[in-house]
């Protein structure tokens, strides 16, 4: 493994603020006590590490929906989505995308389309690998449109740690797959709602990443991964 690839990974301008405070903190405590160095400087550079911007290749065929996020998919459930997101009131599927801290936290779009509404919910911060989590927790919702009129929701979902959810577009935006629509600073949960009858294509435990990893094919909505609970 090339480790200069790891270290040379760009950081998303959020970070700077963070790894700037860390920085000045390490040296304050040098100067206090030499040997404060070293865990300030892994901090630091944990720091940097957790706000890392890579580049994804994203696959372009317009009917697939890519994982929002970093992480392990946790859950993959038929709920009824939150109200907010204006998808109706049958059960969907719910495909949720656990970030820890180590994960890269950048969110991206899941498909190309309009955003149609953004809800933010202010709640409390559970552990956001529970299924409790998406009822109770701090969440900002969005439902995006394709061009044939196909709605998808994606949820940003505070943890234990996380304390901030960043969103980066507004109301009648137009993304792209892929896009980065947004962050969620300190470990958290995505939560993707398929239209109705589209299967996944991941299974629990399967690790996602963000612009790259397939969640559904909506040309051929009724296939799904061997394996694939509901």
């Amino acid at each position: 493994m090339n480790m200069f690839k790891i270290v040379a990974v760009p950081m998303h301008r959020e970070g700077r603020k963070f790894v700037a405070t860390f920085a000045v903190v390490t040296a304050l405590l040098t100067a206090l006590w030499a040997p404060l160095f070293w865990p300030g400087l892994a901090v630091t550079i944990w720091c940097y590490y957790f706000f890392r911007d890579p580049v994804r290749i994203v696959p372009k065929q317009p009917s697939l929906v890519l994982s929002p996020a970093d992480g392990i998919v946790s859950l993959i459930e038929e709920v009824v989505p939150p109200s907010e997101l204006g998808l109706g009131d049958l059960p969907l599927i719910r495909v949720s995308v656990f970030m820890n801290v180590f994960n890269c936290h950048v969110n991206r779009a899941p498909i190309t389309g309009v955003v149609r509404h953004i809800a933010y919910h202010h709640g409390k911060f559970l552990n956001a690998s529970l299924d409790k989590a998406s009822i109770h927790n701090e969440r900002n919702g969005l439902t995006i449109e394709a061009a044939d009129g196909t709605r998808i929701g994606v949820v940003q979902i505070a943890g234990l740690v996380a304390r901030r959810i960043v969103c980066f577009v507004r109301e009648g935006d137009r993304c792209g797959v892929g896009e980065r629509f947004g962050l969620i600073r300190f470990g958290s949960r995505l939560d993707v709602f398929l239209p109705q009858g589209v299967k996944p294509r991941v299974s629990v435990g399967q690790i996602a990443i963000a612009g790259e990893t397939i969640l559904a094919d909506l040309s051929n909505p009724s296939q799904m991964m061997p394996g694939t609970p509901i």
